[in-house]
């Protein structure tokens, strides 16, 4: 049974930082772009972050130069750092695996293109 596990969210004031993991079990992603999406209440699941099969990164605009992705082959798990977090931040974060495109440096940012999701860590940054 293939699973993605995220960990590592939680209350954090403005300005602070956390590390968010996702522990992937079940199958390797080495050859895949894994992404990181958030979902604030009453708004659509946008995408956050991805890093590709080749480990080349891709980020929304809003968290340019504060989150960093990077992911741990031999560990199975993917990482985002947030720091200088904003109560924007605010958000359930997702880990996903784009298994369908399977090409070296590729990278997609609608969430349609991943097929395997984990079940959700909630980030809360106050004011």
């Amino acid at each position: 049974q293939v699973q993605l596990v995220e960990s590592g969210g939680g209350l954090v004031q403005a300005g602070g930082s956390l590390r968010l993991s996702c522990a992937a079990s079940g199958r390797t992603f080495s050859r895949n772009a894994m992404g990181w999406f958030r979902q604030a209440p009453g708004k659509e699941r946008e995408f956050v972050a991805v890093v590709t099969w080749g480990d080349s990164t891709y980020y929304k605009d809003s968290v340019k130069g504060r989150f960093t992705i990077s992911r741990d082959n031999a560990k199975n798990t993917v990482y985002l750092q947030m720091n200088s977090l904003k109560p924007e931040d605010t958000a359930v974060y997702y880990c996903a695996a784009d298994t369908l495109t399977q090409r070296w440096g590729t990278y997609r940012t609608s969430s349609r293109a991943y097929d395997y999701w984990g079940q959700g860590t909630q980030v809360t940054v106050s004011s």
